[in-house]
């Protein structure tokens, strides 16, 4: 075996563990995001209305509970659809969860939006 053999699978090894860590990162802010949400609908509509909101999710868009953090963009749009102006308020408590959850202040920005926040967490994280 070569040097440069030797050397290019640890570059290899090293590349594998660094995406591992980007993947359990991931997934981690993926389950918190997924628990906050259900807390904070269940705040708002108790068990049968969140369970009504992921039916809803799922038969207008073809949305499951675990896909919501991969799509909030489905998810945002489908509450608005559903909700109207009232998915702003619930939107705006989920991220101030989210928030209080991963031990950050939030702090309302002019021009964002529930998605901006998201994805702002998600860069933070290295998601």
């Amino acid at each position: 075996m070569t040097a440069q053999h030797t050397l290019e699978k640890s570059s290899d090894l090293s590349s594998m563990k660094r995406k591992d860590k980007v993947s359990k990162r991931v997934e981690r802010l993926d389950d918190l995001m997924l628990n906050v949400i259900d807390k904070t609908l269940k705040q708002f509509f108790r068990e049968a209305g969140t369970m009504f909101i992921y039916d809803y999710l799922e038969k207008n868009s073809h949305l499951k509970r675990e896909e919501i953090a991969e799509k909030p963009e489905v998810f945002s749009a489908d509450l608005r659809k559903l909700l109207r102006s009232g998915a702003e308020v619930v939107e705006r408590m989920i991220l101030k969860n989210f928030y209080s959850e991963l031990h950050l202040k939030y702090e309302e920005k002019g021009g964002y939006e529930f998605l901006d926040y998201i994805k702002e967490l998600k860069e933070k994280y290295g998601c």
